[in-house]
């Protein structure tokens, strides 16, 4: 069986990668608003899960994670996961007139964010949202974003934009079930994150490769080294390995499979642990440029660490599968 992107994927990826290679500025790390209004009327990337009869695309999820696989290889700061998790709880938990009110704007590129309860930290672009969905075990809350407070929080990797968001829902909407749009937002957030796990593991061996024939070292280019060769061909088995796990959830997911969430499970815990080895690996094999903020090395290792905590971290997915 061959588990591949097909011809119309492909040219999404392509579309998504050329724009972004010549728009995205990796060391920017703040919100672009101009970028991601470009990615969106331009190429649709909020709108492509989203279904027709909601002013969407009526593609799949799994073609919102081929897109968001390109984010994550740009390393540009972009609100794309933050409105995936947002629309997917939506459509697993709120009613009928909310997903006719809400969709519409999320895939017109409103930034939307979920939250799990009115104190909830870590909100995913909680402090850009023009669209805020809380979710308690009570149901699921359309919230005014300027009701509550939300405060940017400081992070390692600032490209990945979280808040903490706190409030009451006094004068909130209740939209749904919050129990089935949590679960969903969690499932969905988790293979997101392997999705762009895939992508930077992509960018730090394109990097490491491409520097490694560039850089000379006793009168050579240090790439044709054999002990730097095997070191670069682990690195290529690990981001195929990632790649493939980050697809076979993406898959899963996006089709409802009975058992999307285990796979999901090994596809987090798996990308996690390999871009963290790849980060690495990187830093190490461009030398002395890499501990610089001027060369793009440190960005990849602020990235791989951030992407390993967030929506879970290596250790919690195991022991979900163990479960």
């Amino acid at each position: 069986m061959e588990f591949a992107l097909t011809a119309e994927q492909r040219e999404l990826a392509s579309t998504v990668r050329s724009l972004l290679d010549k728009r995205a500025d990796a060391r920017v790390a703040t919100y672009d608003e101009a970028l991601w209004t470009t990615l969106c009327e331009q190429i649709g990337v909020a709108a492509l899960g989203i279904p027709e009869e909601y002013d969407g695309a009526g593609f799949s999820l799994f073609e919102s994670l081929v897109a968001l696989e390109e984010v994550g290889r740009s390393l540009v700061p972009c609100p794309l996961l933050s409105s995936l998790v947002t629309s997917e709880a939506l459509l697993a938990g709120a009613d009928e007139d909310a997903k006719a009110r809400l969709l519409p704007r999320i895939a017109m590129g409103e930034v939307a964010a979920f939250a799990v309860g009115t104190d909830a930290v870590d909100v995913v672009d909680g402090d850009l949202a023009t669209v805020l969905v809380v979710a308690t075990d009570d149901g699921l809350y359309e919230v005014d974003p300027d009701r509550v407070e939300r405060t940017w929080t400081p992070t390692m990797d600032q490209t990945i934009r979280l808040a903490t968001v706190r409030g009451s829902l006094d004068g909130a909407t209740r939209i749904g079930d919050g129990p089935a749009a949590r679960a969903r937002a969690e499932l969905v957030g988790a293979v997101g994150c392997s999705a762009l796990a895939s992508g930077l593991a992509a960018r730090a061996l394109d990097m490491t490769v491409s520097y490694s024939k560039e850089r000379v070292q006793f009168g050579r280019p240090i790439g044709s080294f054999q002990a730097l060769k095997h070191r670069m061909a682990d690195m290529l088995v690990l981001t195929e390995m990632c790649r493939s796990a980050a697809w076979a959830a993406s898959y899963a997911v996006s089709t409802h499979a009975d058992d999307a969430d285990q796979v999901t499970h090994v596809a987090k815990a798996y990308c996690s642990d390999a871009v963290a080895h790849l980060a690495g690996e990187t830093v190490q094999l461009h030398g002395g440029i890499a501990i610089t903020w001027e060369h793009d090395a440190h960005l990849v290792f602020k990235r791989a660490h951030a992407l390993g905590q967030l929506f879970g971290s290596a250790r919690d997915h195991r022991a979900a599968v163990a479960l």
